[in-house]
């Protein structure tokens, strides 16, 4: 199965565990499953980090790095693509990242790990 970690999934992977859902993390330690990660996520996460809401043990370039390798996570790139659709989605939903997460799950099948309440109006899988 492919996993696409939304932001706060990615976060509590790495530094609060026990706050991931049981399913969730049954998912994530399963080998069988990839994991992928959204660039929306690490923009959103820099720019947390920057404004002090955010705290990380390292600069967001060198944990972000940190946990790409730990978990074995393949990024996924922010395209045209991906911000058109985005765009295009129901406005169930007004964070801009997310937006950009779910656009990515709906074009490449993803089961997105996430604990917002909002995501599955958009009628994609969600693993929580």
């Amino acid at each position: 199965m492919k996993l696409l970690l939304d932001s706060c999934a990615l976060i509590w992977l790495a530094s609060e565990p026990a706050r991931l859902s049981m399913t969730a993390t049954k998912a994530i330690n399963d080998a069988g499953n990839e994991l992928y990660i959204s660039h929306a996520s690490l923009w959103e996460i820099s720019l947390k980090h920057a404004a002090g809401k955010l705290t990380l043990p390292d600069a967001p370039r060198f944990w972000w790095q940190e946990q790409m390798v730990r978990w074995g996570i393949i990024e996924l790139p922010l395209t045209a693509e991906v911000i058109f659709r985005s765009s295009e989605l129901p406005p169930h939903h007004k964070d801009p990242f997310d937006r950009a997460i779910l656009a990515q799950a709906g074009m490449d099948a993803f089961q997105v790990v996430s604990p917002d309440g909002a995501f599955p109006d958009y009628g994609l899988p969600i693993l929580w």
